[in-house]
């Protein structure tokens, strides 16, 4: 797979390094090549807040009349909304709580749905967190093995027009790891935040026929973990909607705060976040496949959440890792049982059980 332009050999000094960027449904990772670990993560959702767009163009009368006609069976806000544009926060501006703010990600089933999104965290990226300028530095674009052309042209699109960045590559994820690990040839198993895919690599080149994705990765455990300790009454504040008042010494006293315009969305990124941190803190893969009755005495694992109540997490933290091995442990979690099997059968008989 050759660069889409410029020459690799006329950056491999070093004068220049090659900038790295991969933007995952969980997380993006940038930095610089040949390094050992990215000098940057963040998450890869981004708070959104529509806002009026300033204009001093009067609306076309036509337009305006049409727009308030209910014969037209359009709505008044129709013509509000063509004029509204979304502000965006990245990064650590995310973690200030702002009124109206939605929580959305770019990303959708490991593909692309958003490319504003990705456009604000490639900004974020190279600005804010590496300080570089794009246009002196040539890029590497991790991309998934299951990546279309359309999104690889507009990858490269934004990356020329935008950026301007004097040389592009794109790599497969899969490829990238192999390389990593001192192989060309491999079967790579990648469980990320979204999903788990196994491709196999030969060569440095991923055979497309070979790729098999299952929905089943970090954010799924994260959902079953939520749903383990709803199933047992836990309320998990966010960390916003709280403060902690000292009544006495060494004495405090949880204090709710009242944010009405504080969007679903937000509250259930903070909600997550927390249980992710339960999730990677107290549990582990089984050392045998999980059995009900086998680990229904195993000792629990203390938790202090954010609020100061402590939980205790048994059986679930050895059931829920599992689900990677074994999806059918995960419909005991599910919101609907039959929909997610339909989901899973339909997953089975395209990749194979």
């Amino acid at each position: 797979e050759a660069p889409l332009s410029g020459s690799p050999a006329m950056y491999g000094g070093d004068e220049v390094s090659a900038i790295v960027i991969d933007v995952g449904s969980y997380s993006c990772k940038a930095g610089y090549a040949g390094d050992d670990t990215p000098k940057s993560v963040f998450p890869s959702v981004v708070g959104s807040i529509e806002q009026a767009e300033d204009t001093d163009e009067a609306k076309p009368e036509k337009e305006a009349d049409s727009a308030s006609d209910p014969k037209n069976g359009s709505k008044p806000m129709d013509v509000d909304k063509a004029k509204t544009k979304r502000k965006f926060y990245v990064g650590q501006e995310l973690e200030f709580r702002r009124d109206h703010m939605e929580v959305i990600s770019p990303m959708k089933d490991g593909t692309v749905m958003d490319w504003d999104v990705v456009d604000n965290i490639w900004n974020h990226a190279f600005r804010r967190r590496l300080l570089i300028n794009p246009e002196e530095h040539p890029m590497l674009i991790a991309e998934p093995s299951i990546n279309s052309a359309q999104q690889r042209e507009k990858a490269a699109e934004l990356m020329f027009e935008k950026y301007k960045v004097p040389a592009l590559f794109l790599a497969k994820n899969a490829v990238l790891t192999s390389f990593a690990s001192g192989r060309a040839t491999s079967l790579v198993v990648d469980s990320g935040g979204g999903s788990t895919v196994v491709s196999a690599v030969h060569d440095g080149y991923v055979l497309q026929k070979s790729v098999a994705t299952s929905p089943i990765g970090g954010e799924f455990l994260t959902d079953c973990m939520m749903k383990s300790l709803e199933s047992k009454g836990v309320v998990i504040r966010p960390r916003y909607s709280f403060k902690k008042k000292e009544v006495s010494p060494g004495d405090y006293k949880v204090v709710d705060l009242d944010f009405p315009n504080t969007t679903d969305s937000y509250r259930l990124y903070h909600m997550r976040a927390i249980a992710s941190d339960i999730k990677e803190t107290v549990c582990r893969v089984p050392d045998t496949p999980f059995d009900e009755v086998a680990y229904a005495n195993v000792p629990t694992t203390s938790y202090e959440l954010p609020d100061g109540q402590t939980i205790e997490v048994g059986a679930a933290r050895f059931k829920i890792p599992d689900i990677l091995f074994n999806p059918f442990l995960s419909q005991d979690y599910s919101w609907d049982r039959w929909i997610w099997r339909f989901h899973f059968d339909s997953w089975t008989s395209t990749n194979g059980p």
